[in-house]
């Protein structure tokens, strides 16, 4: 059997490299992956300006507490005062810039307003609730690199720099289904033997959570013929054919013999737990040996069916696969070393535990690993990434994946 870590080197390998971009409005922005460094062509803040509500004063002015001093004017945010003279003060609002010859501003907390005047009940130190100009972003400076995994954030830092407009990387066009007779969707009565399709609905979240545009073909019927059309269809204008179920070598397994026929498949047994069969390949297009996607062809997933094996597959191995493709430079997921509050014998192969944060800091293990219970991955936090034949014993650090890395 592959590792994990041979698994995922040739599936990154094959992965079809991002090269269409486009430009989009920043606020639409979310979700996409940068093309194109941003550089700021301003400071940020544009000028010095205060952080509190209260009144601009210089330093030299106010050498005791109670000092009175005559309110020479009034400065909201958006306007811009005129030089501080000597032995006043400017009542001034957050973000409002400050005044020449002012070094410092009290809090209006402060200070005690007379008329026009203010005691200042309060000695300031230079620079006292003072933003600097570019203390933030500094003109000339590149603000978000290319490969970029744009968040909220980014995307207020973006705007912060005046950009109405990113270059982004194309959406991943994915087509999805599900084989099966056995599946039945949400709303249908279940026929003897049948279970509703979970796969169909988790695999779309997620793939939508990366930002895929989905093509969703729903179940296709247990028959070569069936399968082979479904492949046809997903290939035409999609970038990633994903599918669970069907990809192993039982007599009503079709989708082996099926992605053969319309293209070229390898089929991997890969040493994790949940998770162990996997198949890559692509479908359609004339490509030489070796290639696995390009003009007229798609790429090939196939996970297995059992609805965790299906979960954690797809975010520890499709996820980086599909970030690779959208032009991202961090794949993986960052970990974090938790205390296990739990024992556990551990597997000849490398597994991936669903575990909760508990209330001191530790990690709780769901009692049943089975990948058939996805009733695990909701109460879950994420996943323990725990070595082929490790024991943990309680009081052991473990390698933690949180579900905000790998979603």
């Amino acid at each position: 059997m592959l590792d994990y870590e041979d698994a995922l080197t040739r599936l990154l390998a094959g992965a079809p490299i991002a090269t269409d971009t486009e430009a989009v409005p920043t606020q639409a922005a979310a979700g996409r992956v940068l093309a194109s460094g941003l550089r700021s062509a301003i400071d940020v803040p544009p000028l010095d300006n205060t952080s509190m509500d209260g009144y601009a004063v210089r330093c030299a002015d106010v050498t005791v507490a109670g000092t009175k001093l005559a309110v020479a004017q009034r400065i909201p945010a958006g306007s811009v005062g005129h030089t501080l003279a000597p032995g006043t003060a400017a009542r001034i609002f957050t973000g409002a810039p400050l005044p020449a010859g002012a070094d410092a501003v009290v809090m209006q907390e402060l200070c005690a307003p007379d008329g026009d005047a203010v005691t200042v009940n309060h000695v300031p130190h230079p620079g006292e609730w003072i933003r600097r100009r570019g203390e933030d972003i500094a003109v000339g400076r590149e603000v978000l690199a290319a490969g970029t995994r744009l968040t909220a954030a980014h995307v207020g830092v973006a705007a912060s720099v005046g950009a109405a407009q990113l270059k982004v990387f194309r959406r991943l066009r994915v087509a999805l289904f599900s084989t099966g007779d056995e599946l039945a969707m949400p709303g249908e009565p279940l026929k003897p033997g049948g279970i509703y399709n979970s796969n169909r609905y988790t695999l779309r979240a997620l793939l939508e959570g990366l930002g895929c545009v989905v093509d969703d073909l729903g179940i296709v019927p247990d028959t070569r013929e069936a399968t082979r059309a479904a492949l046809r269809a997903a290939a035409a204008g999609n970038d990633l054919i994903l599918t669970s179920g069907g990809v192993s070598v039982g007599e009503e397994d079709h989708v082996k013999p099926a992605v053969e026929a319309e293209g070229a498949l390898d089929l991997w047994k890969i040493a994790i737990k949940p998770g162990k069969p996997l198949a890559f390949g692509r479908v359609g297009g004339n490509l030489g040996a070796g290639d696995t996607a390009g003009k007229g062809a798609a790429a090939f997933i196939g996970l297995p069916g059992n609805p965790v094996s299906s979960f954690v597959t797809f975010v520890m191995l499709v996820r980086p696969f599909i970030l690779k493709s959208q032009g991202a430079t961090e794949l993986r997921p960052r970990a974090r070393g938790l205390q296990a509050d739990f024992d556990f014998k551990g597997d000849p192969r490398r597994e991936f535990l669903r575990a909760r944060i508990n209330d001191t800091g530790g990690l709780d293990l769901f009692p049943n690993q089975s990948s058939g219970v996805l009733t695990s991955c909701t109460w879950a936090d994420g996943l323990i990434d725990n070595p082929p034949r490790r024991a943990i014993v309680s009081g052991d650090t473990v390698r933690f994946l949180p579900f905000s890395e790998l979603l």
